[in-house]
C-alpha cells in the first residue's frame, strides 16, 4: 500500500513541471483529434488511434496525470464534436483507462508482457465491462446482448492495439535513451 501511494504521490508531483503540463496538454489535444479518426471495417468493428496518447502520458506522467488526461480528453473531444448525449460513465472509463496504463507503464521497463497485460485489461474491464454497462444503461439494450457482439469486435482489435501500444511504447523509449525526452 505504501509503495502504491508512493507510486501515486509521484506521478502527482509530475503536474509541477510546466513540460509536463505543456506535453500532457499536447497529447491531451492529439487524443481529442485521433478521437474522429477511425478506420471503419465494418458496421461493429472498427480501428481508432485514441488510446496511444493516454497510454503515452501514463507511460511518462504516471496514474495520477493519466487520469486526469483521460477525463480532458473525453470531455473536450465530447463539446468539440458530440455524438448522441453526454454520459459521464464513458469519462469514468477514459479517467481508470489513464490510471491504469500510469500503474502498468509509469516508471517501469517497456516489455511486451506489461503491453499485453495493460492491453487486456483496457480491453476486459473498459471496453468489454464498463462500456457494455454504459451502452445497455443509455439504450436499454439488454447487457448480455451488448456484451456479446462487443466480445467478437474485440477479440479482433485487442491484437492490433497492442501492437500498436507496444511500437509507441518502444518509439518514446528509443527518445528516452537518446536523451529527446524528459522524464
Amino acid at each position: 500500500m505504501k509503495k502504491l501511494l508512493w507510486f501515486m504521490r509521484s506521478s502527482a508531483e509530475e503536474l509541477k513541471s510546466v513540460s509536463t503540463v505543456s506535453v500532457a496538454g499536447m497529447l491531451v489535444a492529439i487524443g481529442v483529434v485521433l478521437s474522429f479518426v477511425k478506420i471503419v471495417l465494418s458496421p461493429v468493428l472498427e480501428i481508432s488511434f485514441s488510446f496511444l496518447p493516454l497510454a503515452a502520458g501514463g507511460l511518462l506522467y504516471g496514474p495520477v496525470v493519466g487520469g486526469i488526461m483521460g477525463i480532458l480528453t473525453d470531455v473536450l473531444g465530447y463539446f468539440i464534436r458530440p455524438n448522441g448525449p453526454f454520459f459521464p460513465g464513458f469519462t469514468l472509463s477514459a479517467l481508470i483507462s489513464g490510471v491504469l496504463y500510469g500503474l502498468f507503464l509509469y516508471k517501469k521497463p517497456v516489455t511486451l508482457t506489461r503491453a499485453i497485460v495493460v492491453s487486456a485489461l483496457v480491453t476486459v474491464f473498459i471496453n468489454l465491462g464498463l462500456t457494455s454497462l454504459w451502452l445497455s444503461m443509455m439504450y436499454g439494450k439488454a447487457f448480455v446482448v451488448l456484451l456479446t457482439a462487443r466480445i467478437v469486435k474485440n477479440l479482433i482489435v485487442f491484437p492490433i492495439n497492442t501492437a500498436l501500444l507496444m511500437a509507441l511504447l518502444k518509439f518514446i523509449e528509443r527518445f528516452r535513451i537518446r536523451g529527446r525526452l524528459a522524464e
